[in-house]
C-alpha cells in the first residue's frame, strides 16, 4: 500500500511546472489588484473562491467598471466555456472519485486538466488520490502567488511588463512533455492546426472556443486511427 508522502511527492514533482508558472502570475495578479485598490486580502479570497487566472484578471477591470450582473455572468461564462470540453473527458472519473469529486470540477483549470491527461501514474499508486493531490497543490500554488503578489505591491513598485509570458512558457513546457510522452502526433497536430485556424479566422480574442470546437469533432472522427496507431507502437515496444 502507498502512503500519502509517496503520493504527495509523485504529485509534487509533477506539479513543478504549474508551480513555477501559477507563483509568476499569481503575483502579477496580486500586484495588479493591489494597484487596483484592492490589498492582499482580497487576492487571497478571490484565488480560493474564483480560482481562474485568465477570469481573475478580467475581474480586475470588472471591479471597477460598474458592469452589471448579466454582463458579468455573459462575460464569464464566454471567458470560462471552453472547461466545458475539459470536463466532458473526466465525467466518469470524477464521479468515481466521490465528495473528492465536486472539488476536481471546482479546480480544473487548463494547467490542471493538461497534467491530468498527460500523466503516467505508476500501477502501484492510488490513481484517485494523485489526481487530488495534483488539484489541490495546482490551487496552493495560484493561491500563494496571488497572496505574495498582493504583499508585494504594497510595498514595492516595478514594471510588470512581460510577466504574464510565465504561462505561455509553462504551456510550452507541458506540450512538448505531451509530444514526446505519446506516440500518436496526431491529437497535437489536430490542435495546432485547428489553433492557428481559429486565430487566423477570429483572431485572438474569440479563437479559443471555435478551435476547441474544431479539435474535438475531429478527434471523435479519427479516434479509431489514434487508437490503433497507439497500440501499434506499444506492440512494437
Amino acid at each position: 500500500m502507498t502512503t500519502k508522502k509517496e503520493i504527495l511527492k509523485y504529485a509534487f514533482i509533477q506539479t513543478l511546472p504549474v508551480l513555477f508558472g501559477y507563483l509568476f502570475m499569481g503575483i502579477a495578479f496580486g500586484i495588479l489588484l493591489e494597484e487596483a485598490g484592492y490589498n492582499f486580502f482580497w487576492a487571497l479570497f478571490i484565488s480560493l473562491t474564483v480560482y481562474s487566472g485568465s477570469m481573475q484578471f478580467v475581474l480586475i477591470g470588472m471591479l471597477g467598471g460598474g458592469m452589471g450582473i448579466i454582463a458579468m455572468i455573459v462575460l464569464t461564462f464566454s471567458v470560462q466555456c471552453r472547461h466545458i470540453f475539459y470536463g466532458l473527458s473526466f465525467i466518469e472519473k470524477f464521479k468515481a472519485m466521490g465528495k473528492r469529486g465536486w472539488y476536481m470540477i471546482f479546480s480544473l483549470t487548463d494547467e490542471t486538466y493538461s497534467l491530468l491527461c498527460g500523466m503516467k501514474i505508476p500501477e502501484e499508486l492510488d490513481k484517485k488520490k494523485v489526481f487530488f493531490t495534483v488539484a489541490v497543490l495546482d490551487q496552493s500554488y495560484w493561491v500563494i502567488g496571488c497572496t505574495l503578489g498582493g504583499i508585494m505591491g504594497s510595498f514595492i513598485g516595478f514594471d510588470t511588463t512581460g510577466i504574464d509570458f510565465a504561462m505561455t512558457a509553462l504551456f510550452v513546457v507541458i506540450f512538448i512533455e505531451q509530444w514526446y510522452g505519446f506516440h500518436s502526433r496526431i491529437p497535437a497536430i489536430v490542435g495546432i492546426c485547428c489553433g492557428t485556424v481559429s486565430l487566423i479566422i477570429f483572431g485572438a480574442g474569440g479563437f479559443i472556443l471555435p478551435a476547441l470546437i474544431g479539435s474535438v469533432c475531429l478527434l471523435l472522427l479519427l479516434k479509431n486511427t489514434i487508437i490503433k496507431e497507439e497500440d501499434s507502437q506499444e506492440v512494437c515496444q
